[in-house]
């Protein structure tokens, strides 16, 4: 059965507002994928579907796993608000789907509903600011880097768009609202409307009129979109409105306007447009024509260099070409058993990493690099030829192994490294860590991973499910004492390839074995401790 994605924006989240459209694929779907929030916002239209919620920042994820169970012939429910092409996940999951190669006449099929953006759902609660050119762009560097979103402000600021910010603060992110008000501040009247909207048609809905001097005295958050006039938009009775232009050509206060309809087209009656900029079409010779070519190319060329800062001849093209580092994240360490980095080695990674990286070291025994590189392969070279293990970091397999007493207590060193090469790096629903150690002291912590491995008496215990963080934090339960070295590898391969294919995203391991209670025949016991949690002093 060949399965579907529907992927759905539900416009601001009022019930009122979600299209008819959107209303059937939600019922119609097998499954619901969505950021928790948007989950919550449709819960009213929701019957039997099985629900796959995750946290802020988990699209790929989401993407990832919406695609897989299409792909086993399930009619899956992608919820955006807004519009699922705006900000939303329709990108991501075309992105997702072109990685495997899919085909629209041989994939699975794929709908994108429209849903009403931020810029229409808010600019409807302020009036009517979008009637002339706008744009939107996103204040979140997390995807895209500072510098471009500049360049991009600078650029819609001088053309006089309306603009929509959005995404303009969050907890972490304050300086960039109050770098885009410094922008905008240079090309426009500090009296500028300004409207703020949080919530748009949701429980907790807020309308601010302000301007530009005074917007960032309001309060501003990740569910704030600001939307900024241009030179012509004005305050009439709390309403934010842009005029197209009327004014113009029709007169507002009279009935009998002085230019008919058919009038209105006419030359004389549009000396702005830009037919009438030039030299009137009887009078252009030959010369004339190019002269004004020219002189429209460079005109565009000296835009181009208020964008980039640097504008071609006119002999060199004129495409605007980005070239900035894209940040390669990684994890490094000087082997699985050896936990010793050399002189060299570190030195490498200093080179490496550079003054505008980050080296952080983990409790995983890695070092965790965050590169500003346009050439990752010539990264893994270097860091390949100082002789460091090189692993992915993210929802991620981790062996975290210990140093087997400096080589001393070898014999199981060569599994660890099986276990490593086999599995490492795997993606999975959650990051994931397997516990090493080489004898039964246990002095690396491997039953606090959500999987231990113990060698013992020339054989293996087994441990599953360890919560390793938290006030309730508790070792794993041993699921298995004594299992044959020929036979460790296989096992927990066998446990981890069920965990990649039944774990919800974002589930952590023991969840998911608290969940499906059975693993590979290990049965599920409940050991955390019965203890009675008092509430912390800060509220958590």
């Amino acid at each position: 059965m060949r399965g579907k994605l529907l992927i759905i924006g539900f416009g601001p989240g009022s019930f009122d507002h979600i299209t008819d459209r959107a209303r059937e694929a939600i019922r119609e779907s097998d499954i619901i994928i969505g950021y928790k929030t948007y989950v919550d916002l449709i819960e009213g239209f929701l019957t039997q579907q099985e629900i796959i919620s995750t946290g802020m920042t988990e699209e790929v994820t989401r993407a990832q796993e919406a695609v897989r169970q299409a792909e086993q012939g399930k009619k899956v429910a992608v919820i955006s608000s807004g519009d699922a092409g705006v900000y939303g996940m329709a990108g991501l999951i075309y992105e997702v789907l072109i990685e495997k190669e899919w085909k629209k006449a041989t994939g699975v099929e794929v709908e994108v509903i429209p849903g009403i953006s931020a810029i229409n759902s808010c600019a409807s609660l302020l009036g009517a600011p979008i009637m002339h050119d706008a744009c939107t762009i996103s204040l979140s560097d997390h995807l895209t880097p500072w510098n471009l979103i500049e360049k991009r402000i600078e650029a819609a600021a001088q053309a006089d768009f309306v603009i929509a910010l959005y995404n303009p603060k969050s907890g972490r992110r304050t300086r960039q609202i109050a770098e885009a008000q410094r922008i905008l501040l240079k090309y426009r009247s500090p009296d500028t409307p300004v409207g703020l909207v949080k919530s748009a048609y949701r429980d907790r809905q807020s309308v601010v009129m302000t301007n530009l001097q005074d917007m960032l005295n309001h309060e501003i958050g990740m569910l704030t979109t600001v939307i900024i006039g241009n030179s012509s938009t004005f305050i009439y009775d709390d309403l934010m409105i842009t005029p197209r232009g009327y004014q113009r050509k029709y007169t507002l206060n009279q009935t009998e306007q002085p230019l008919k309809p058919h009038q209105r087209l006419r030359r004389e009656a549009e000396p702005w447009a830009l037919e009438q900029l030039g030299v009137s079409r009887t009078e252009k010779s030959q010369t004339a024509a190019i002269n004004v070519k020219a002189s429209a190319r460079e005109m565009a060329e000296a835009a181009l260099q208020k964008i980039v800062g640097k504008g071609p001849s006119l002999s060199e093209g004129s495409f605007v070409i980005e070239d900035f580092s894209e940040i390669f994240e990684l994890a490094v360490s000087p082997g699985v058993a050896n936990k010793k980095y050399t002189p060299m080695q570190m030195i490498v990674l200093a080179e490496v990493v550079g003054e505008e990286g980050v080296m952080e070291y983990t409790p995983d025994h890695q070092m965790k690099l965050q590169i500003p590189t346009s050439n990752p392969d010539q990264v893994i070279e270097k860091l390949r030829s100082a002789g460091l293990l090189l692993s992915p970091f993210g929802d991620v397999l981790t062996l975290k192994a210990c140093d087997f007493c400096d080589g001393d207590k070898k014999d199981s060193i060569p599994f660890a490294e099986e276990i490593h090469e086999k599995l490492g790096g795997m993606e999975l629903p959650k990051e994931l860590k397997i516990g090493f150690n080489g004898c039964g002291m246990a002095c690396y912590g491997a039953v606090k991973e959500d999987i231990g491995i113990v060698y013992r008496k020339g054989a293996f215990d087994l441990f599953l499910g360890a919560k390793t963080a938290g006030r309730n934090a508790h070792p794993g339960q041993i699921v298995a004492e004594g299992i044959a070295p020929d036979q460790i590898i296989g096992v927990v391969e066998r446990i981890i390839d069920e965990y990649k294919e039944k774990g919800h995203p974002n589930e952590r391991f023991h969840k998911f074995f608290k969940r499906v209670k059975r693993i590979q025949g290990f049965e599920y016991r409940d050991i955390t401790p019965k203890i009675e949690i008092e509430a912390a002093v800060c509220g958590d």
